[in-house]
């Protein structure tokens, strides 16, 4: 089912999820009805407060630009973006690596904003699945950005929080408009 992406303004978008503990049949239905979702958006990730649920759950999902990432290490092994794709993680934690990146990113929550963000270019996740199992992944390019974009989201942080002084002073405008169309 495709599920209402909450919007810029909304209060769901600033709350610091709660963590994820049992795995239940409406979480796992939360999950299929978000890939869903993400996939009628035509997006590369969506995190669980997207769809206005408080829970440190997202998906991921970049196999339609297999040239996006230079590596893949999952549980240490070298590996394909097919062996893992929809990606889907729930209490996340990341390292990340010292050299940054900027690049321009979007969000579902935030239509029609685009603008270039400084992030790690690699990062090191421990992403436990819904299964139990816990996938340890080394990665870098639109994977690595995707997993901190949506990772964000969960601790109620936008990409608009991260771009430079002066992109928020020209963002500040249309981020107005949309506060004013959510009012």
């Amino acid at each position: 089912m495709i599920l209402e992406i909450v919007q810029y303004g909304h209060p769901v978008l600033r709350e610091r999820c709660a963590e994820v503990g049992e795995v239940t049949p409406e979480l796992e239905e939360l999950v299929r009805d978000m890939i869903e979702t993400m996939d009628d958006a035509n997006g590369v990730g969506l995190a669980a407060p997207q769809v206005g649920v408080a829970i440190r759950l997202a998906v991921v999902d970049v196999s339609h630009d297999p040239e996006c990432i230079t590596f893949l290490k999952v549980n240490g092994e070298d590996a394909g973006l097919d062996s893992i794709m929809p990606l889907v993680f729930i209490n996340p934690e990341l390292e990340f690596g010292d050299a940054r990146e900027k690049d321009r990113e979007g969000c579902l929550s935030i239509h029609d904003i685009q603008a270039e963000v400084l992030r790690p270019g690699t990062i090191r996740a421990r992403l436990p699945q819904l299964d139990g199992t816990v996938l340890e992944l080394e990665t870098d390019g639109l994977l690595a950005r995707a997993i901190q974009h949506e990772t964000d989201h969960l601790n109620g942080v936008l990409f608009v929080d991260r771009v430079s002084p002066a992109a928020k002073l020209g963002l500040r405008r249309k981020l107005k408009r949309l506060l004013a169309e959510q009012g």
